[in-house]
């Protein structure tokens, strides 16, 4: 049996026993989305206006501290309401990690290539909506459809290059290896665009340096979008091809031939190893309030006269 028949072997005993990938990541999940009660959150929130210190960044009192970590943890920002607990910061990794993983596999069926995408896409195109910037207005309806449409769309694209490698049998394992990723990369920076598209036709809340609200730029807007589509590309790219090149290579070595059922625990692993040191370096690349220059602004914003320069949140 070749090296390339045995990988399909593993990955489909490994979609049979499906039960062995949420065991393996619920210690992650249980460490990671700690329930918090909506009073103890209302408490830190309710510190952190009433209290003088609440604003100095060099506060010792523990309280203060805690209350900012829990506020920062999970509160949107930009409309003060809770952020769900699957779509907190702290929840990206061990919900895609697992998720990219499955989307990387060779594919073994129609199933088993559509799923991963659709979970992966869809998980993505909500945690980029709701963690994005909130500062305008959007009815419902109109932001369900722009999803929907974003999911659809990703999909679609994160689906093309394992139907290229089922129709025309790709022999060559770079390759077959490097398609998917490529096509990752842009579907992930794709889904941002699209996912948050409305941030630049409505435009965001600009700030001066006192925090006062100054209007809505769609420079700003389109600039958020940029730096965030510029970040998740980065950490999926990252986390999508160090695995692979991880896997060409150990599939050479001795270890995996006395041992391959070896293969796809290590890959997994070092999935969630590559996108746990990328997450932090991909949400800080920008940082979360940007800043623009006065005389790129729109007419119909106008700062004081001594301002240079204008905030904004970018979103994570």
């Amino acid at each position: 049996m070749s090296l390339e028949q045995e990988e399909e072997t593993q990955h489909g005993l490994l979609l049979g026993c499906s039960d062995a990938v949420p065991a393996f990541i619920e210690p992650n999940v249980r460490f990671w989305i700690t329930t918090v009660r909506q009073e103890s959150i209302e408490n830190s929130r309710q510190l952190l206006c009433t209290n003088e210190d609440a604003s100095n960044p060099a506060s010792e009192d523990q309280r203060i501290q805690e209350a900012w970590k829990r506020s920062l943890a999970t509160v949107h920002p930009d409309s003060s309401n809770l952020i769900p607990k699957l779509f907190r910061p702290a929840a990206f990794l061990p919900f895609m990690a697992p998720t990219v993983f499955l989307s990387m596999m060779p594919p073994k069926g129609i199933k088993s290539v559509i799923l991963p995408q659709v979970f992966l896409y869809t998980y993505m195109t909500a945690f980029n909506s709701i963690n994005g910037n909130r500062s305008y207005t959007c009815k419902p309806l109109e932001r369900s459809l722009l999803m929907a449409g974003t999911i659809a769309s990703s999909t679609f694209l994160g689906v093309v290059p394992h139907f290229i490698q089922m129709k025309y049998g790709l022999t060559n394992p770079w390759i077959k290896r490097l398609l998917p990723v490529v096509f990752l990369v842009q579907a992930s920076g794709m889904n941002v665009y699209m996912s948050r598209n409305i941030e630049s036709i409505k435009g965001i809340a600009v700030m001066d340096k006192e925090g006062n609200v100054l209007g809505h730029s769609t420079i700003a807007g389109t600039k958020a979008i940029r730096e965030t589509a510029a970040s998740r590309t980065v950490l999926f790219g990252t986390s999508a091809l160090i695995p692979e090149i991880f896997t060409y290579f150990f599939k050479r070595t001795q270890f995996f031939l006395k041992n391959p059922g070896s293969l796809w625990i290590l890959k997994l692993s070092c999935t969630f190893l590559t996108m746990g040191l990328m997450v932090p370096v991909s949400f800080s690349i920008f940082p979360q309030i940007g800043q623009i220059q006065c005389r790129r602004h729109e007419e119909k914003i106008q700062p004081s006269i001594e301002e240079t320069e204008i905030f904004y949140h970018r979103g994570v």
